[in-house]
């Protein structure tokens, strides 16, 4: 893939995420979040005072093919449920990590 490719693939990604945060804080603006530029040190998402106090989490945004295993899990978290399906891995010297849909991250941190 060419590097053009995958800036634009990271942005359309980043993007999503500032788009999600905006509609369920409506009352944030645009110039609250925004997205940083490839390749700058930081957040992939920058938050203003008010929009950090609101949302609570500092995003780091990736886009990569590499994770297919994660999705195969989370697949399976998703079978034969109505649930939320939730996904929680570890590595070994690692704290473990939650993974669990774009929209139902949300639906969580706006309540």
């Amino acid at each position: 893939m060419k590097i053009a490719s995958k800036k634009r693939k990271s942005a359309l990604l980043q993007n999503l995420v500032k788009d999600k945060i905006l509609k369920s804080f409506p009352h944030l603006k645009k110039k609250d979040v925004q997205t940083a530029s490839t390749g700058q040190n930081g957040p992939d998402i920058l938050l203003s005072k008010v929009a950090k106090k609101l949302v609570g989490c500092q995003f780091e945004v990736k886009n990569q093919q590499k994770m297919k295993t994660i999705y195969d899990w989370y697949k399976q978290a998703s079978k034969n449920t109505r649930l939320t399906p939730v996904v929680v891995c570890k590595m070994n010297t690692r704290e473990p990590l939650v993974v669990l849909d774009l929209n139902d991250f949300f639906d969580l941190i706006k309540s």
